[in-house]
């Protein structure tokens, strides 16, 4: 008996012995005075037991099966162990066809003495930025190594970048480590999809920004600008603004979204049997729209930020090495120990000795930059020096003979001299 039908048993009593009215009893349990009657009928007829709940020691009649929580059960530990509970119950029902609630979910398993493979942890409050009201306005990019598909391959890196108004993933790829090829990949992927943002917020990562853009008082007055990185340079082509953010609370979007990947995406990754890093990038299209459809947002305003890329625009000119080089004569150029020139003919005229700019894609092709055009290098050979002359061989110098008259000294010359007047 619980202690609240105890306290029933108690007041009930006094109220047939006389100490209580039906009024001041159904004020103490909380009751109207119609039911404290119905409760003194229960108890004549059949004593305090009368007053248990009827339902006490049965089986609810909405219950589980326990073929179904053993088969939860099993199919956690064998198949899905590591996913937490609200993404189990959508595995469930994805692939097994037994649809439960998380909270159900949750029960059976710590029934069967099973925890939550990632506990919670509790961590320091900050206060939460508000989305941008638009589609396109802010981007925020970052890259987070990860073992994606635990055992069966070493730790890799995953580089994506979310839309903050709508949390929609624009773009995402695997890497070997976290590296500007995979979040120029990314970029390439979002824009091509969906238009050019406003503004894109990273962290200060060396691929985002040049070492030594801190200029001294000297460079400012000189007028100076700050130096960019190769990635900072494809940004301001692209006229996106680009915020470095300080702390990572900062860019608590993308954030949070490793923490969901990182529950989620492994065990999407094992259940399509994917054990290398090439497999998991040709799923990862699908898996990132699985995502957007079950987590985006609608934005506070339906009108798009983005802006339509122009059709004279090529993204693998744009995100590119670049690098400065001086040509030579005959519109030959220097570049990893090989010659270069022009692929074909053009029709403005460089001159030898002129700085040029030099671009390398992510595919390894080459081009020259040239007044907003791409000219085409090709490789070509190293022009051969001409030889001098092989001089002959040189005569070996001449030994006078012992009594050669420089081998005397000069006492010998003078007392010889002397002597023959």
């Amino acid at each position: 008996m619980t202690r609240a039908e105890m306290k029933k048993v108690v007041v009930v009593e006094k109220i047939i012995g006389g100490h209580m009215t039906n009024d001041e009893g159904a004020a103490a349990l909380g009751l109207t005075k119609r039911q404290i009657i119905r409760l003194k009928q229960k108890y004549n007829q059949g004593g305090a037991r009368a007053l248990i709940h009827k339902n006490r020691g049965r089986k609810p009649a909405h219950s589980l099966k326990d073929e179904i929580k053993e088969r939860v059960a099993e199919r956690y530990t064998q198949i899905y162990h590591g996913s937490n509970n609200c993404h189990f119950a959508e595995l469930l029902e994805e692939h097994e066809a037994i649809r439960l609630s998380a909270s159900s979910v949750r029960r059976i398993l710590l029934g069967k003495g099973i925890k939550q493979a990632k506990q919670r942890r509790r961590i320091k409050a900050h206060q939460p930025r508000s989305r941008k009201a638009q589609a396109g306005m802010l981007w925020q990019i970052d890259a987070t190594p990860y073992a994606w598909l635990e055992d069966r391959a070493p730790v890799f890196a995953l580089h994506g970048a979310i839309d903050d108004a709508t949390g929609i993933v624009v773009g995402a790829v695997f890497s070997a480590n976290e590296c500007r090829e995979g979040y120029s990949l990314v970029m390439q992927q979002g824009i091509r999809k969906y238009g050019l943002p406003l503004g894109l917020y990273s962290d200060r990562h060396t691929i985002f920004r040049s070492p030594k853009e801190k200029l001294t008082i000297e460079q400012e007055l000189a007028g100076e600008t700050k130096p960019l990185s190769h990635f900072g340079k494809a940004m301001k082509e692209l006229g996106i603004e680009h915020i470095k953010a300080v702390t990572p609370q900062a860019k608590g979007r993308v954030e949070r979204l490793w923490g969901t990947f990182q529950d989620r995406l492994v065990i999407e990754l094992r259940l399509l049997g994917v054990n290398t890093i090439e497999e998991a990038n040709r799923v990862l299209p699908k898996l990132i729209a699985k995502h957007n459809r079950q987590f985006a947002v609608s934005p506070k305003e339906a009108d798009s930020a983005y802006v339509e890329l122009g059709s004279d625009t090529n993204l693998d000119h744009v995100f590119s090495l670049r690098s400065q080089r001086r040509l030579g004569a005959g519109n030959t150029l220097s570049y990893g120990s090989k010659i270069y020139t022009l692929a074909k003919p053009v029709s403005c005229h460089l001159h030898a000795k002129s700085t040029v700019e030099v671009r390398e894609t992510l595919k390894g092709e080459l081009i020259l930059w040239l007044g907003g055009q791409a000219l085409p290098l090709r490789e070509t050979q190293k022009p051969s020096r001409v030889q001098q002359r092989k001089m002959a061989d040189p005569v070996p110098p001449h030994k006078p003979a012992a009594n050669h008259p420089w081998r005397k000294t000069w006492i010998q010359k003078q007392v010889q001299h002397n002597t023959n007047p």
